[in-house]
């Protein structure tokens, strides 16, 4: 039963995505390379590995237990050649996974590690919540930035800071005069948010599927700054984070349990990273906890 690392790192991301055409894309294979390899990684472990359905595929029970070796052989690999690569004197790259909230909070946390660091690259990669706990606990990166609303799944936290969601409109808006809303009661308003495939809008239409409903937007803007200017102008109200909300807006809070939240740090194992991805994780303990 030989798989290689490719092998793994394929199952993997099949596992993490749901989908063999989009884990073939994150690992640089063709469609038709990808399936052949996981067909042939079944055959040689003599069972189905995954369950195909139309809405993409689930590991199965031998897929399960797979899943579970490949996180850990994969992890300990990219943390040997982040070792080996530090002996060496070379450039060790950090992989860091973030939600929305916590990328806008650390380009200059970034910059003033990588000055300090030379010796020391950064992979800033933005992903919504639940997606960061697949990658942190499929040894995809070493920490990663979220929220604390979701399942951590046994991973070790630590605490950042208060990261509340709210409803951005103008003061003339009857909402503005809500003491709180639930995100069901303004889903039938016009909306402005970010561009198409932000992590924040993934999280926004997880959170309107049991609803039955999904935000109607006017418009798509690529940072909260432009976001707010469109709410300004009566174009759609928005749900941002707090901190994002601009000065002239009113903030109403949302009511959901989910948009009460904290922004926190998560790993497998704090002790256990590696040396430049715990110079990066304390400087950003540092800055970012109030």
């Amino acid at each position: 039963m030989a798989f290689d690392l490719l092998d793994l790192r394929l199952f993997l991301a099949a596992a993490e995505h749901g989908s063999i055409t989009r884990a073939a894309e994150l690992v640089h294979l063709s469609l038709a390379s990808a399936s052949g390899r996981i067909r042939a990684m079944e055959a040689a472990s003599g069972a189905p590995l995954l369950d195909r359905h139309r809405r993409g595929v689930v590991p199965t029970r031998p897929g399960v237990l797979l899943l579970t070796h490949a996180r850990e052989i994969v992890e300990r690999h990219d943390r040997m050649r982040l070792e080996l690569a530090d002996l060496a004197g070379r450039p060790a790259t950090v992989t860091v996974l973030a939600n929305t909230s916590a990328a806008t909070l650390l380009p200059d946390v970034l910059i003033g590690f990588l000055a300090e660091h030379p010796d020391a690259d950064v992979d800033l990669l933005e992903r919504p919540s639940h997606r960061i706990v697949v990658g942190l606990t499929s040894g995809r990166a070493e920490f990663g930035l979220l929220a604390d609303t979701v399942d951590l799944a046994g991973l070790e936290t630590v605490r950042l800071c208060p990261d509340p969601l709210q409803v951005a409109c103008t003061p003339d808006d009857p909402l503005a005069r809500a003491a709180t809303l639930t995100f069901a009661e303004v889903l039938d308003r016009p909306f402005v948010g970010y561009a198409e495939g932000s992590a924040f809008e993934e999280h926004l239409r997880r959170q309107a599927l049991p609803l039955g409903a999904h935000p109607r937007h006017r418009g798509r803007f690529p940072d909260a700054a432009s976001v707010c200017r469109a709410v300004a102008a009566g174009v759609g109200i928005a749900v941002l984070h707090a901190r994002s909300i601009a000065d002239g807006l009113v903030r109403v809070p949302l009511a959901d349990a989910w948009a009460d939240r904290d922004l926190v740090l998560a790993t497998r194992d704090l002790a256990g990273l590696s040396r430049p991805a715990r110079a990066l994780a304390d400087r950003i303990r540092s800055e970012l906890r109030p």
